[in-house]
Parts: structure tokens; C-alpha cells; sequence
């Protein structure tokens, strides 16, 4: 089945790519969340009058997306866990642990965004990466400390 993105999609192409899908992902998941429209020629033409709507309305998105990633690059996330003997941890830090932490901080981030290979089951400082759009991905700083240590990140930045 050959289709005409109308948006990136990251493992496909960019928007105006003409691609071959099978047809379950077509029908099922990309014409229906407006991401595709099947490649015609009338829809190549409709396609066509509607680009530049389509490249401001992802120019927009990109925009918002590198905003947000230097709100998390500017944000110190401090998650503080309980530990046992020889600083052990109770348990690990998870993405959905982060996505609550940047959610305090006023910032509202999709768990299933924030690309963690594995839980972090250490203290420390660690970089978390945040998949924000195709092209942008924001880097965080998170500080896993003892439950009950006081927070040294917020120590650093004065209050605005």
C-alpha cells in the first residue's frame, strides 16, 4: 500500500515521503491518526495545496519541543529513595518515578517519552534522554539522593 505522510513519522519519513506500508498499518494506525492519506493522484494534488499548512504546523511543533527541552535542561530533578545498608536501594527509579518528578516542577512529560534503557538502582547523578519530537530530544539532569539528605540541586539555583 503506498501512502503520502502528512506528518514525520520516525521509523517511516518525513512529511510529503511517498511510502510503501503493508496494508493493516495503513488502514489501521496511520490514516486514521492523520499521519498518511493514500497515494492518488487527486491526493498528491490535494496534498500539494495543503504542504505549507502542514510544514508551519510541524515548524510549531519543533518550536515547542526545543522550548521544552531546555525547560528540562535548565530543570534539577533531585528524586530522593529509601536506602538500606551500604546505601543500598529499596527498589529503583523508573521512567514513570521521573515523568511524577518533572510533573512537580511544572513540567508535564509523557512516561512512555523519557528513554531509559534500564531503572536506575543507584545514587548518583545520572543524564535521563527525552524523546520530544522526531528531530529534538532533551537531556536531563536527575539527582537520585538518600531519602532525608538535603537536597543539594535546589541548593544551587536561586529562587526566581
Amino acid at each position: 500500500m503506498k501512502l503520502i505522510l502528512r506528518a514525520d513519522v520516525d521509523t517511516l519519513g518525513r512529511l510529503g515521503d511517498i511510502v510503501a506500508v503493508k496494508p493493516g498499518f495503513g488502514r489501521n494506525y496511520l490514516i486514521p491518526q492523520g499521519l498518511a492519506m493514500i497515494a492518488t493522484e487527486a491526493n498528491q494534488k490535494q496534498f500539494e495545496l495543503e504542504r505549507k499548512k502542514l510544514a508551519a504546523q510541524a515548524d510549531s511543533l519543533r518550536a515547542e519541543a526545543t522550548d521544552l527541552a531546555s525547560k528540562i535542561a535548565a530543570a534539577a530533578v533531585v528524586i530522593p529513595v529509601r536506602v538500606g545498608e551500604g546505601d543500598k536501594m529499596y527498589g529503583s527509579v523508573t521512567a514513570a518515578n521521573i515523568a511524577d518528578a518533572l510533573t512537580e516542577k511544572g513540567i508535564e512529560i509523557d512516561r512512555r517519552k523519557i528513554d531509559m534503557p534500564d531503572a536506575i538502582r543507584a545514587l548518583g547523578e545520572f543524564e535521563v534522554e527525552i524523546r520530544l519530537h522526531p528531530d529534538v530530544r532533551g537531556i536531563l539532569k536527575l539527582q537520585v539522593v538518600k531519602h532525608g539528605q538535603p537536597e543539594k540541586a535546589t541548593e544551587q539555583q536561586p529562587e526566581a
